[in-house]
């Protein structure tokens, strides 16, 4: 068994991953824009992604835009049957580097094809439709007409299933009112726990909460009681705050990102890492 099979699986629509898996968005340039730096350093990190047991790829055209998916096409396909490519849609980048909304069911249906081209595939397994309220956070509003737009794609066997991000508990109970929803992808981590309620209830319906962010995003978390427990369990505080992660509910996907093939074997050693009881007390009280 390798390392990252310790925390188990879970399904994501008709498919199983490992609890573990690879966030792309790292692969573009700065601000999630223009070409990787070193696109061969790019290429490495999806190979020992894969090679290293991950069978879940979380991506989007927008990122870069249409870079990142064509580097990961470049980079794994023809894919390994058991890997579950996931991506998202609803938004387009300015010419700036903006993140804009798009989210007519021309643009999002422009927005799949646009993903089965740059990645090569003939259906994506999952595609999440991502709330564009507000850019950075959930905010209230009828998901309706897009996701019916979706739905559609769907009926046409372009999509598989479908997923939620960046919702409120409103728009993702009006969105399992349309279709299935088989996961959902929104801000959470250790210091960031707004919906630590949702997570226990999507768990109870065996949908799968897969966190954006988890150790902090572009303001990385720092605490003196994460760097403590790490210290003690001879980590690093990501290992540890990715740890937590995998204890805090058993439908949680996690999806680090990374442009470096040493910060991805460390990610993935998260798995093999044993929080006692006494430092997840202390991680919940400390940073909550």
């Amino acid at each position: 068994m390798s390392s990252i099979d310790r925390p188990g699986t879970f399904a994501l629509g008709d498919r199983t991953v490992k609890r573990l898996g690879y966030g792309a968005m790292q692969l573009a340039g700065p601000g999630v824009f223009g070409p990787p730096k070193d696109r061969d350093a790019a290429l490495a990190v999806l190979r020992e992604a894969v090679a290293s047991g991950v069978n879940h790829i979380d991506t989007s055209d927008f990122y870069g835009p249409h870079i990142t998916n064509q580097v990961i096409r470049e980079a794994l396909h023809p894919y390994p049957g058991d890997l579950v490519i996931v991506t998202k849609i609803s938004a387009r980048r300015g010419d700036d580097g903006s993140w804009l909304p798009a989210f007519s069911p021309e643009e999002l249906t422009q927005a799949v094809h646009d993903n089965l081209r740059n990645l090569g595939l003939d259906v994506l397994e999952v595609v999440n439709l991502r709330s564009m309220f507000a850019i950075h956070e959930p905010a209230e509003g009828s998901i309706e007409a897009p996701l019916t737009a979706l739905a559609e794609l769907h009926r046409q066997h372009l999509v598989r299933h479908i997923g939620l991000s960046n919702v409120t508990p409103a728009q993702i109970a009006e969105g399992r009112r349309i279709c299935e929803i088989v996961c959902v992808q929104n801000q959470y981590n250790l210091a960031h726990r707004a919906d630590d309620a949702l997570i226990d209830d999507l768990a109870r319906d065996g949908i799968a909460y897969v966190p954006y962010f988890p150790l902090g995003g572009f303001s990385p978390l720092q605490s003196s009681t994460l760097s403590d427990v790490a210290a003690r369990l001879s980590a690093t505080p990501m290992q540890v705050a990715l740890a937590w992660l995998l204890r805090r509910a058993p439908n949680i996907l996690l999806i680090p990102g990374t442009s470096s093939v040493a910060h991805l074997r460390e990610n993935l050693a998260a798995a093999e890492l044993d929080l006692p009881d006494d430092a997840l007390k202390e991680l919940d009280e400390g940073i909550a």
